[in-house]
């Protein structure tokens, strides 16, 4: 069952219209979509790794176009939008709080959510609300994701054959590790 999808993974990701997809993704997932664009992003490197570094750039530059819809929804549709995405995350509670310290640490805020797994579409939507600064906003979002994304990339470019190679030999393995740390975040996220 997971070899006819991991072809089909490598397949889309080698389409012609696969930088749009990747770059749909990227915008989304930076404001409301929970799926982070690595999913599309490493198959469509291994598949042609010659191109990680275009892969890379599509993800960050969507990425940042789509942190600030992100910071839109956090400065003008909060209310409406951006508390019932954060509630649906587990974070709303927490909202006044964090508030209130967000702005003393807003870079290192953006910065350590652009690189980590933790959901990059919070800090977008609480730059926004808490008024963060938008340049700064922008430079340490490029910064972030640019890290982020060109790491994986030329990881991916350097590593791509063995780890390619591993995937394949071992894709249930990889299903169930990738899955464990998807399901895992959301749950430390959920209950932090």
């Amino acid at each position: 069952m997971l070899r006819p999808l991991y072809d089909r993974t490598m397949a889309l990701a080698d389409h012609p219209k696969a930088l749009w997809w990747l770059a749909a993704v990227a915008f989304v997932e930076s404001s409301v979509f929970p799926i982070p664009p690595d999913v599309l992003m490493i198959p469509m490197v291994l598949a042609r790794p010659r191109r990680a570094w275009l892969i890379a750039l599509v993800a960050v530059v969507a990425s940042v176009l789509g942190g600030l819809l992100g910071y839109a929804i956090g400065a003008f549709f909060y209310d409406s939008i951006g508390l019932p995405i954060l509630e649906a995350m587990g974070k709303a509670d927490k909202m006044a709080e964090f508030n209130t310290r967000f702005n003393d640490f807003g870079f290192w805020a953006v910065l350590v959510a652009g690189i980590t797994p933790f959901p990059y579409k919070v800090i977008t939507i609480m730059s926004g609300w808490t008024g963060m600064p938008i340049v700064t906003f922008v430079v340490t979002s490029i910064i972030a994701r640019a890290l982020r994304f060109f790491l994986v990339a030329g990881l991916l470019w350097k590593f791509g054959d063995p780890v390619r190679d591993f995937i394949e030999r071992r894709l249930g393995l990889v299903f169930t590790v990738f899955c464990a740390l998807l399901f895992g975040g959301f749950f430390l996220l959920r209950y932090l």
